[in-house]
């Protein structure tokens, strides 16, 4: 038996190491699918004679998924920026981890490339303080 393994085993392999998306891994989860996809297309140049054809299905379809996960990100963006700025402490709990629990919004908006100053961190905390 031959120790090469087929194609088909190595792009199954590939699929099953895409990680499940849970609404904070998009990120690896994203690079993940586009490496597989490059694969499958590389695959698929070595063994299908009429590449062009099959090259611009996947371009397209890869430029769909690209719009609509892009449209994704901006929604959860302003979702998490909606609720940073509209937080107010209610006196009810700890205090530290009302301020950490604010930290870890804007630690997730800087993972979805809107990073914010900490000065704005501090101000956002400071005026959701009651007086």
């Amino acid at each position: 038996m031959d120790s090469v393994s087929s194609p088909a085993t190595n792009i199954t392999a590939s699929i099953n190491s895409i990680p499940m998306l849970n609404g904070i891994n998009f990120k690896a989860w994203q690079e993940s699918v586009m490496i597989t996809l490059g694969v499958i297309v590389l695959d698929l140049a070595l063994r299908v004679p009429k590449l062009l054809i099959s090259l611009i299905r996947v371009d397209t379809a890869k430029a769909v998924l690209e719009k609509r996960f892009a449209k994704n990100e901006k929604a959860k963006t302003s979702t998490i920026l909606a609720k940073l700025i509209s937080m107010r402490y209610t006196a009810k709990g700890n205090i530290r981890e009302y301020i950490m629990e604010m930290s870890d919004l804007a630690s997730k908006l800087k993972a979805l490339k809107l990073d914010l100053c900490e000065d704005l961190l501090v101000h956002l905390v400071l005026i959701s303080l009651p007086a």
